[in-house]
């Protein structure tokens, strides 16, 4: 039986791939932080099928401890400060545990157990202000806020130890992806929240910020597939995982409304832009200019063309059924919260 340990376990992406192996049969073990009240994220489901140890990123001898009780045989970095938003307002918290989190872990299992396969989260935010379209493993880095810049150190620290020290270690360079489980300051899931909650007269609208924005989004469910596939290669390399499309923030919010029966009607522009629900001539969507950020990544596409040939990795869901679930989704969860 393998050993596995996930870092951001109780998160949307550490959830989903705790599911997978647990039905491949693995012995997972997850680290969590201590706080003051129990808060098992989205593996309430599974608190007693794995194993938590209480750990930090910015703590090595916590992280060498996590090791040796694990004794893991694949190591996957998934716990990040992951909201580009709050990078701008904890610069500092952002660079010490997703940069040099990562040097921390990957200390840890060159201490107790080098031979151990190391799954790195990296971003396509490193990629930022886009250099070339589409995005590849090739393509030069450009990261526009803090998080893409610590993301780009733990990046390339996890690359360095590849090459310096032997070990076998991986970075996914992983595109847009959301789920039912996304956080709600994520603005995917803030638009499907505020879909469900607007089409059950509980919201008037809901504000964004750069509608126009473009994204490469894909389901978690399907990306975690190919973060455990690159861990099973004879050879540790690096990957982008992508769906080969791109979608405006816009076209995201047409489909979570339409989700729930509300069919958007665009007027205005920049910030005067309005979203009109067809049926009733009411605003659901209002642009507010404080959700842009200090500096916009505007489009992301990624190429997952050595992901599909050399993992044989695809993705099972399309861009409308990821939103349609997470707006279904959001539906059911404001009606049972209402008592509706």
């Amino acid at each position: 039986m393998k050993h596995a340990l996930i870092t951001g376990i109780t998160g949307q992406d550490g959830s989903y791939l705790a599911e997978l192996l647990l039905e491949k049969g693995y012995e997972v073990y997850g680290i969590w932080r201590r706080k003051s009240t129990v808060d098992y994220g989205n593996i309430a489901h599974l608190k007693d099928k794995i194993h938590l140890i209480y750990a930090d990123m910015t703590d090595i001898v916590s992280l060498i401890s996590a090791m040796r009780i694990s004794q893991a045989d694949e190591v996957y970095n998934l716990a990040a400060q992951s909201f580009v938003a709050t990078s701008w307002e904890q610069p500092i918290a952002t660079a010490e545990i997703d940069a040099l989190g990562v040097t921390n872990l990957l200390e840890a299992i060159r201490t107790v157990k080098p031979e151990a396969r190391f799954y790195q989260a990296s971003t396509s935010e490193m990629f930022g202000k886009v250099q070339a379209i589409p995005q590849c493993e090739t393509t030069p880095f450009y990261p526009r806020s803090p998080y893409g810049v610590a993301k780009l150190y733990g990046h390339w620290i996890t690359k360095n130890y590849r090459e310096s020290f032997g070990l076998f270690t991986c970075s996914g360079i992983l595109f847009n992806h959301e789920s039912e489980r996304r956080g709600k300051e994520f603005v995917t899931r803030k638009i499907t929240d505020a879909a469900a909650r607007i089409s059950l007269g509980l919201q008037e609208y809901v504000e964004l910020g750069n509608l126009d924005a473009k994204r490469d989004w894909g389901h978690s469910k399907d990306y975690v597939r190919a973060m455990w596939l690159m861990l099973q290669q004879d050879e540790p390399d690096d990957y982008v995982v992508a769906t080969g499309e791109t979608r405006s923030v816009r076209e995201f919010a047409e489909c979570a409304f339409r989700a729930v029966g509300i069919e958007i009607e665009w007027q205005g522009e920049g910030v005067d832009t309005l979203g009109i629900n067809k049926a009733n001539g009411k605003t659901v969507v209002r642009i507010n200019p404080k959700f842009y950020r200090p500096a916009e990544v505007e489009l992301l596409l990624g190429d997952p063309t050595k992901a599909e040939t050399k993992l044989g990795w695809k993705r099972d869901i399309s861009f409308d059924e990821l939103v349609t679930r997470m707006a279904k989704n959001d539906l059911e969860l404001v009606k049972n919260e209402c008592g509706l």
